[in-house]
């Protein structure tokens, strides 16, 4: 047996979806989320750490006047898990990535920092290189010099480890067997 469901509604003649009043909520509206720490980060009031995968319920907002190639930037709002403190991050999808802003601040971030400083000392480089022809040739023989160093020093260790590596096995084993045997005969005697 089937029952039928009546999912028809009725429209009157005069009906205009036009005419239905549009429904007009703020630009800076906040939503109750559920998310989790995105990085690890320790509270500044009490200094609490909160710990990337903590859970929360956060408040998040569309960040005003501020996009990046089209891409709106939100903001979330979360309180510390012991002193309540309010704490915000927004995202970073420039470095695909989430950016504190107040009420915490973030740990681990040296590997961050460093591979920022090297990007940077690149560019900086290849700019360089761009203008001056001789900066290329100074950079190519400096790369050089330090290449034939690391090779020089790579050679060295291996030397080293074959000095202590001619360990002659046999002669340590002919000497045990003879260390035993005279074990032997003095337990004999």
């Amino acid at each position: 047996t089937h029952v039928s469901l009546s999912l028809q509604k009725y429209y009157p003649p005069d009906f205009d979806p036009a005419k239905i009043p549009k429904l007009k909520l703020p630009k800076d509206r906040q939503y109750v989320v559920r998310l989790m720490a995105p990085f690890n980060m320790r509270c500044k009031t009490c200094g609490e750490y909160i710990y990337k995968g903590k859970k929360f319920n956060a408040r998040k907002e569309t960040v005003q006047n501020e996009v990046y190639l089209g891409l709106p930037i939100f903001r979330f709002y979360i309180k510390c898990t012991r002193c309540l403190a309010e704490i915000t991050f927004k995202t970073d999808p420039e470095n695909t990535d989430y950016t504190m802003e107040h009420g915490a601040t973030r740990n681990f971030q040296a590997e961050k920092l460093l591979e920022e400083e090297e990007k940077r000392m690149q560019k900086e480089r290849e700019e360089e290189e761009l203008n001056n022809p001789m900066k290329v040739l100074e950079n190519r023989t400096k790369d050089s010099k330090l290449e034939m160093e690391v090779l020089e020093n790579l050679q060295e260790l291996k030397e080293l480890n074959q000095r202590q590596a001619n360990v002659d096995f046999e002669a340590m084993l002919k000497q045990y067997k003879e260390y035993e045997e005279e074990q032997k005969r003095k337990e004999q005697e």
